[in-house]
């Protein structure tokens, strides 16, 4: 299994606190049945800046010591950026990291609590650039899970995104968990990732979320989510199903 989002590296954001944090995550990965992950730290979230000279050269640290410890982990290099208005110039200039360091799907994080409201022309202007926009946990953003148009739209001009292993499992509660299914349901999801920062708090929940995944909608939803994580890092074309917009539930016959 490939989880394309985690902060296993060791020391550069809120995840792993040093290399033997790092080596506690990959064996727990490992336990959960992932062989591949991408390590994606944060960057320009106003608390973090990982850039590639930062980020590579610790992918090939802790690679080299999973290594010499015979733990069956790879560990590919990425970045979880927050959204800004010059992410096009930084990708151009190297500064934006793309997953797996050679292809054109980058990760974009949006505040909280909003959309700002640039995103769509910027998410637009990244695609007509050859950038293949990755929005991340989506299913967790308060504007969002007020106004799920927000994210339809954004999905149906051609933006891919990735809901959290916990949020399918329930970690961050009922209402998470329930519109996280409701995302998949409507299409407007594309890859499954645990975005682990821990063993304990945060930890991976993939094999938990798989299970949800498969009872809910079967092995087919499954097994398209996890091929989306291998095109990705092949730099493949990842294509969505047709989305559609999230059910407003009725209440007391109302609506």
């Amino acid at each position: 299994m490939i989880d394309i989002h985690s902060h296993i590296l060791p020391n550069i954001d809120d995840g792993a606190k040093h290399m033997e944090d790092s080596v506690a995550m990959a064996k727990a990965a490992v336990a959960d049945g992932i062989d591949t992950i991408i390590a994606t730290p944060h960057h320009k979230n106003g608390r973090y800046d990982n850039t590639k000279e930062i980020i590579l050269p610790l992918v090939d640290q802790l690679n080299k010591r999973l290594q010499d410890e015979a733990i069956p982990l790879t560990v590919l290099p990425g970045q979880e950026s927050r959204i800004y208005g010059e992410m096009i110039e930084d990708y151009e200039k190297g500064i934006v990291l793309p997953l797996n360091r050679t292809t054109q799907y980058v990760f974009v994080e949006f505040p909280s609590n909003a959309v700002p409201r640039y995103s769509k022309q910027l998410l637009f202007d990244m695609q007509v650039h050859g950038i293949k926009p990755i929005i991340v946990h989506p299913e967790r953003n308060k504007a969002i899970m007020e106004d799920p148009d927000i994210l339809y739209e954004l999905v149906k001009n051609g933006t891919l995104t990735q809901v959290t292993a916990a949020s399918v499992a329930g970690h961050f509660g009922k209402k998470i968990k329930k519109f996280t299914l409701d995302l998949m349901e409507a299409n407007l999801t594309h890859f499954i990732a645990s975005d682990a920062h821990n063993t304990t708090t945060r930890g991976f929940k993939m094999q938990e979320a798989s299970q949800i995944v498969t009872e809910e909608f079967g092995s087919t939803m499954l097994y398209y989510l996890m091929e989306n994580a291998q095109y990705m890092v092949n730099n493949e074309t990842v294509i969505g199903e047709q989305p559609s917009r999230v059910k407003k539930k009725k209440f007391l016959g109302l609506f």
